[in-house]
């Protein structure tokens, strides 16, 4: 048996000094009556008498410590392989995710089914990029699927003002944080941008390896984007009407990832995520090797707080009859 955290077990010394003080401190009660009548008042009462309260106080203080000191029985480093995808996702978070054309709005809707494709996604590390002009980092790669969902549950952009779309720094961004993989994985939920050239995209991707897996939000009709002030308009104040933009297309197709245009359907964004994962599937098994340990704190963890409610705590003693 080993201590993960040693450094703790420097914290007994102390116990020694606090045991003599407890111990130099009066029972309270002993100021005021004889120590027969106070015996016979502890037998009466059930009441635990002061020096073994801090008996098991300091017992319990022990205890804890030892638990915060984590010990634990090491059997030694073992190797494991995984075939983990490391997938990042980008969020286009340009106004015209905002538009009305899905309801409530194409980036609630983005979220939704974002929501849906990491229950659909086995083993995978995701991470999480927005992008609107420029891309900024949301999550890095996390097997922590709970905690993500979380966060793109609670993301906010009503604080956004960059306008654009640039799907090159969502590219730049996959780019350096999946640094290994030969092959890289990008999933986008956009409605295609403004652009109706991606060829700069598209030989970027070729060059660093990434793979393009788009899910278009949007529709041929095209909605229009509320704001406090009403609904957006331009300069010569008409409505301004956003549509999909299909030529994003040719960058999912041309980089050897997949293109799926939106729907109420709930098993499309499954659909995607096998097709991911087909593509992606031990491409690249890593070796890790990791310590088999097994953690034994819960038991003077346990200890602890039992003898804690113990030392505060008045247990009835048997009579004799």
């Amino acid at each position: 048996m080993q201590f993960e955290n040693s450094q703790f077990l420097w914290a007994l010394v102390l116990l020694i000094p606090l045991f003599f003080l407890l111990k130099s401190v009066p029972d309270s009660l002993s100021r005021h009556f004889d120590k027969a009548i106070l015996q016979k008042m502890y037998e009466s009462k059930g009441v635990l008498p002061q020096w073994m309260r801090n008996t098991l106080l300091i017992l319990s203080l022990l205890f804890a410590i030892v638990a915060l000191a984590r010990p634990v029985i090491d059997h030694g480093e073992i190797k494991v392989h995984s075939s983990d995808i490391d997938l990042m996702v980008g969020f286009d978070i340009s106004h015209s995710m905002f538009a009305n054309d899905i309801y409530p709005d194409r980036f609630s809707f983005a979220k939704r089914k974002f929501d849906t494709f990491l229950s659909d996604m086995k083993h995978a590390r995701v991470g999480v990029v927005g992008f609107s002009s420029r891309a900024f980092l949301v999550s890095p790669l996390t097997k922590d699927f709970s905690s993500l969902k979380f966060l793109v549950k609670n993301m906010k952009f009503d604080y956004v003002t960059l306008k654009g779309t640039s799907i090159q720094s969502a590219l730049e961004v996959t780019n350096q944080l999946l640094e290994k993989p030969r092959k890289k994985a990008l999933l986008l939920f956009t409605d295609g941008g403004d652009k109706t050239n991606y060829d700069a995209e598209i030989a970027y991707a070729k060059e660093h390896g990434i793979e393009v897996f788009i899910y278009a939000i949007g529709t041929d009709k095209g909605g229009v984007i509320k704001t406090p002030q009403g609904v957006l308009k331009d300069n010569k104040g008409d409505i301004v009407v956003v549509k999909r933009n299909d030529a994003i297309k040719a960058l999912a197709l041309q980089s050897g990832g997949a293109y799926m245009q939106a729907s109420l359907q709930k098993n499309d964004i499954k659909q995607l995520a096998e097709n991911i994962a087909r593509k992606f599937k031990n491409s690249e098994k890593k070796e890790h090797t990791i310590r088999d340990t097994k953690e034994l704190f819960v038991y003077p963890l346990g200890l602890a707080m039992l003898l804690f409610v113990l030392s505060f705590s008045s247990l009835p003693r048997r009579r004799k009859i």
